[in-house]
């Protein structure tokens, strides 16, 4: 049995059976933007939690009710005024020792502008950079990323398979 310590606004933490912390968190959304010419499309931000301004794919949580392709296309126009078609590559949960948290990476196909709005707490930058250089720096230590962007980057490289 499940008893809330805390429920907030993205996050609750549950003991169960009374002795299992449980981080439940809404799913999340995480985009592969490519470019031929320009590289992977990057957002540079601040994360409080890690005290630190990472590089990260376009990103963002899943709402209740909404499907992950609908939160998908909502970041995507939100963080970068981007649209495009979808694929979906992969889910993952992103610490299943301790959070429910699930990520749904997609890759978008054709980009072209689309209308949208940065969330007003959102202070980012967005940068088109080469997968390859990003990924050397995440290997060197000189470059902080998500584990979504660690996936993405895996993805835009090749190294997945």
């Amino acid at each position: 049995m499940r008893r809330y310590v805390y429920q907030g606004k993205i996050l609750s933490l549950a003991i169960e059976d009374g002795h299992w912390e449980i981080v439940e968190h809404k799913d999340a959304v995480a985009l592969l933007v490519q470019d031929p010419e320009r590289g992977v499309l990057f957002v540079r931000q601040y994360r409080p939690a890690v005290g630190l301004r990472t590089l990260e794919i376009p990103a963002g949580l899943i709402e209740p009710g909404e499907r992950p392709e609908s939160a998908a296309a909502r970041e995507l126009a939100e963080e970068a005024q981007l649209g495009g078609r979808l694929e979906r590559l992969a889910e993952f949960y992103v610490s299943p020792g301790f959070t429910d948290e699930k990520t749904y990476l997609f890759r978008v196909h054709d980009p072209r502008p689309a209308a949208g709005t940065p969330d007003a707490d959102e202070d980012l930058e967005t940068v088109w950079l080469d997968p390859g250089d990003v990924l050397a720096g995440v290997r060197a230590g000189t470059v902080q990323v998500s584990a979504a962007t660690l996936i993405g980057l895996l993805y835009a490289t090749g190294a997945e398979r």
